[in-house]
């Protein structure tokens, strides 16, 4: 399986970006997919999980601003990601959660005026 991150950015404050992330293989629809994000001197955090059936979860400080989703017939996921701030500034992962992590490649987002 690979994973290919797409879509980050320079944007301004309170601006827009949506991140995709494309996966290779057959298995796309029984996985279940993820974001995280890793700022510079930060861990690593998750910032949205959604299921193989769609059903979504955030982290607290991106509830309301992000939306991620999924094209099982694209082998798709996406992170929709509107109001940002210059705190949501870090390079973006996607992963593959369950039944087993995989991690992509990172696609490195930038919120500055």
């Amino acid at each position: 399986v690979q994973l290919q991150a797409s879509g980050g950015g320079l944007v301004r404050p309170r601006g827009s970006l949506r991140l995709s992330c494309t996966a290779s293989g057959s298995t796309f629809s029984l996985i279940h997919m993820g974001w995280h994000r890793q700022a510079p001197g930060k861990e690593r955090e998750l910032v949205a999980r959604i299921t193989n059936t769609g059903v979504p979860d955030y982290a607290d400080s991106v509830k309301g601003r992000f939306t991620i989703s999924r094209d099982n017939a694209k082998n798709t996921v996406y992170l929709q990601m509107n109001s940002l701030k210059p705190e949501d500034t870090a390079v973006y992962y996607c992963r593959i959660e369950r039944p087993w992590t995989y991690w992509g490649q990172g696609t490195l987002v930038t919120v500055s005026s």
